[in-house]
């Protein structure tokens, strides 16, 4: 009895010793789907003991739909199962379908690295993700926006109803939503405005942005922001035309419009320079005599002055001109309007335009290469983002680059110090430094 004891107890604590990692896989509010909405795939990778390698979660392809990766940080878990402690790691993907139907997403294999009996040991968690239903609402349109919370707001940089003819004024709209990524907000259709000069400006996106909601909630969305800069060159009276935006409210389960009303622009005439009449210093009349000859004196002279500063201007046109275009180009690639430009790229560039305007950046400072540059900022975010861009344009897109977190993390170049003086002189005389003092005559 005792022997029969002994050998239960040793099956019973047998899966114990055989602990091994899994995975589960669920989805965020499965119900009432439509076409444009973002469905949230969440997956939790559980491990014994704790992971001494993380999850890596692939991207996989799923047809009439768009899949990424949450750029949110990963959530980490406990859970006790039959007296085994497990670790675990939460992600979760983004899935976008396109049309109404069933959409079936496959087995995907994440790599891992967890503890075992004190060793690293490596496997590989298959996990079947779930599938899920899109039904199509009679009120959606045929090209869907869904997303949760949408705002549109807009801002003017002067006073639209007190403008002069060739002033230029820059109007910022910015589009808030919940729920969705900045890469899924539809532009926005701006209406003609006659009369008025319009320049758009490539648009500027924007994840994980926090919008101050109703009382003291912080909303967390993504947003896209237009700028366009209308200009006149006449006087009058011009209206900007209302604008209505149309998306999908996943809440209400609605077709539902953003509108921003029109706008009245008054442009007056610009006023001319006033000329003012000459003061004389002596309130007394000239002499009929000396007049005539102190004004043909004084035009001489300055025929004179014209004539040599003109002359002189001819002798030197090719260093003038040499000079200024050197002056122009040092203040086009001074170092702030540089960084400026850089920026610009990382923010709306593709990767390897970011990529080649990381290489220049870094040539000019003298590095041999992007990754040496990134290493001797001494910034983990700057070398976090390079390794993800690299990754992206060599290996697989796999990764989400963050292109507020790098384009914040370039610097401006600090100024080299010079070489400090050694203690010692030079080994060999030169002409600067002789090795004996010269000889007194």
């Amino acid at each position: 009895m005792r022997l029969l004891a002994v050998l239960i107890g040793i099956l019973a604590c047998g899966p114990g010793f055989a602990a091994e990692p899994f995975a589960r896989a669920s989805i965020e509010g499965a119900e009432g789907i439509v076409p444009g909405q973002q469905v949230h795939v969440v997956v939790d990778v559980f491990a014994p003991e704790f992971f001494t390698s993380p999850p890596q979660f692939p991207l996989f392809d799923v047809p009439d739909a768009l899949v990424t990766l949450s750029t949110d940080r990963a959530q980490n878990l406990m859970q006790t199962i039959e007296g085994t402690q497990y670790a675990g790691i939460r992600k979760s993907y983004a899935v976008v379908p396109e049309k109404a139907g069933s959409f079936q997403l496959p087995v995907v294999e994440i790599d891992l690295g967890y503890s075992s009996n004190g060793n690293s040991t490596k496997a590989i968690v298959k996990i079947a993700l779930p599938s899920f239903e899109v039904g199509a609402s009679s009120h959606q349109p045929a090209m869907p926006f869904a997303a949760r919370g949408l705002t549109m707001t807009e801002s003017f940089d002067r006073d639209p109803a007190s403008l002069k003819a060739g002033d230029a004024l820059v109007r910022t709209i910015v589009i808030f939503a919940e729920d969705t990524q900045a890469m899924l907000i539809p532009p926005i259709t701006l209406g003609d405005a006659a009369g008025l000069a319009r320049y758009v400006k490539p648009p500027l996106l924007a994840d994980g942005v926090k919008q101050r909601g109703i009382g003291r909630t912080v909303e967390t969305g993504s947003t896209r922001t237009e700028t366009v800069v209308y200009t006149t060159s006449s006087e009058g009276s011009f209206s900007l035309p209302s604008i209505s935006y149309s998306w999908f409210d996943v809440d209400g389960h609605a077709n539902t419009s953003a509108t921003l009303p029109a706008v009245a622009l008054v442009v007056a005439q610009a006023s001319a320079g006033e000329r003012l009449p000459p003061k004389l210093d002596d309130d007394r009349a000239p002499s009929s005599d000396s007049g005539p000859r102190t004004g043909l004196l004084v035009v001489l002279l300055l025929g004179a002055v014209d004539l040599a500063a003109a002359l002189l201007a001819w002798r030197r046109y090719p260093a003038i001109r040499a000079g200024l275009k050197q002056l122009r180009e040092r203040c086009r690639n001074s170092p702030l309007r540089r960084l400026r430009r850089l920026r610009t790229i990382v923010r709306v560039g593709p990767d390897p335009a970011i990529y080649r305007a990381l290489q220049d950046w870094s040539g000019s400072l003298g590095f041999r290469s992007v990754s040496d540059w990134a290493e001797a900022q001494s910034n983990p975010r700057l070398a976090a983002q390079v390794a993800i861009l690299e990754r992206r344009l060599f290996r697989s897109r796999d990764a989400q680059l963050d292109r507020t977190v790098l384009a914040s993390a370039i610097e401006r170049p600090s100024v080299e110090r010079r070489a400090s003086k050694g203690p010692l002189p030079n080994l060999n005389p030169t002409a600067e430094r002789p090795l004996l003092p010269p000889l007194l005559r």
